[in-house]
């Protein structure tokens, strides 16, 4: 019997959030086509616990890797899967064709490999056009050579025309050179000849792109995609709260430090409390004065280094702490956002970088 490790954190994974915000993103893609993207294991939520959840809601899921789809099919998955990036190598397509994956198709290569290969099955494709953010993709002015070449490959299937917006939020000004507007623009010109995938999270929520198929991505998980704007204004609410408890303690007099570097040096007579997280759980490491946690419904600063399995914390005015009391790292009552923004990077990092040695406990 394995048996599970006994440190104190997990990331607790609330399945009625999750259906809550699945709920209101079908509602919001009408009778689109909603793809949802799990790729980095369901941004770090644990993808295979989720499935039925996510079969009761969407109409597909967009990952990155042939072996992530290949894992949800042997878990059950009998809809459609997007190879979201395409094809890596030659070999990815006879894995596609295999367990009756779709692919995104974005440049030369992975159309002449399509053109050696040998399908046994029709293969469903998905034409990525670059519109502007300038990552994978044909140029417009390509997709017409593009869509030709592709219908003369036997077995192979155009589905849509998909595109990414690169600002989709609805605080990104308007003056500035990659809009949506400006991406949908871009695409007057290939109106009908395809079927178009345009949204993201934020196409689906802000914006009215007139395609025929979504991707829902991060306000699944009760993360707003405008670290701008907070997940409670648009009612979706946090499905992963990361927590651990406290393990230890430490009375520190003014002069005394703690951690490596000896970075906190005590003002006051200070209780420090040691937290099992660190940077190996996905803690980051890099310094920032506006750390904290929740403790018994405080917020509590985060001082010295972060080490690999063990923060502190301030806890001097909060005297009923003890030994095993929960703290919260990000989730209901400290929005992943906002702790994201105080490292200067975004919640989507955060979620993603929680280690494989932490728990996901699904909770209801």
């Amino acid at each position: 019997m394995e048996k599970r490790m006994t440190r104190p954190i997990r990331a607790l994974i609330d399945t009625y959030a999750l259906e809550k915000n699945l709920s209101l993103l079908r509602a919001k893609s009408g009778n689109r086509f909603l793809w949802g993207v799990v790729k980095a294991n369901a941004y770090g939520h644990g993808l295979i616990g989720l499935l039925p959840i996510f079969d009761n809601w969407v109409d597909g899921l967009a990952l990155l890797d042939p072996k992530e789809g290949v894992d949800i099919r042997k878990a059950g998955w009998a809809k459609a899967v997007l190879l979201i990036e395409g094809v890596f190598a030659a070999s990815d397509i006879d894995i596609a064709d295999e367990y009756g994956f779709e692919t995104v198709i974005h440049n030369e290569r992975q159309i002449e490999w399509l053109e050696k290969a040998e399908l046994k099955n029709t293969l469903r494709v998905h034409l990525k056009c670059n519109t502007g953010m300038n990552r994978l993709g044909f140029r417009p002015e390509a997709i017409p050579q593009v869509l030709f070449r592709l219908n003369n490959i036997p077995n192979v299937e155009l589905v849509d025309l998909l595109a990414h917006f690169a600002n989709a939020e609805v605080t990104y000004g308007q003056d500035k050179p990659v809009t949506v507007q400006n991406q949908l623009s871009a695409l007057t010109q290939l109106r009908g000849l395809l079927p178009m995938c345009l949204s993201n999270t934020g196409g689906i929520l802000w914006h009215e792109a007139g395609d025929e198929a979504v991707r829902a991505g991060i306000a699944m998980y009760g993360v707003s995609p405008d670290g701008n704007i907070s997940s409670a204004s648009l009612g979706i609410d946090p499905v992963m709260t990361l927590e651990s408890e406290i393990i230890a303690f430490q009375d520190l007099q003014p002069g005394e430090a703690c951690g490596y570097g000896s970075k906190f040096i005590a003002h006051r007579p200070t209780r420090l409390a040691v937290v099992a997280c660190g940077y190996a759980d996905g803690y980051p490491r890099k310094d920032n004065p506006h750390r904290e946690v929740v403790v018994e419904g405080k917020k509590v600063p985060v001082i010295g280094n972060v080490s690999m399995d063990m923060l502190t914390i301030d806890v001097t005015d909060l005297p009923n702490v003890r030994l095993g009391s929960k703290v919260e790292i990000w989730g209901k009552n400290l929005p992943v956002n906002e702790v994201a923004k105080g490292f200067g990077t975004i919640g989507y990092e955060l979620l993603c970088d929680v280690n494989q040695r932490v728990p996901r406990v699904l909770i209801k």
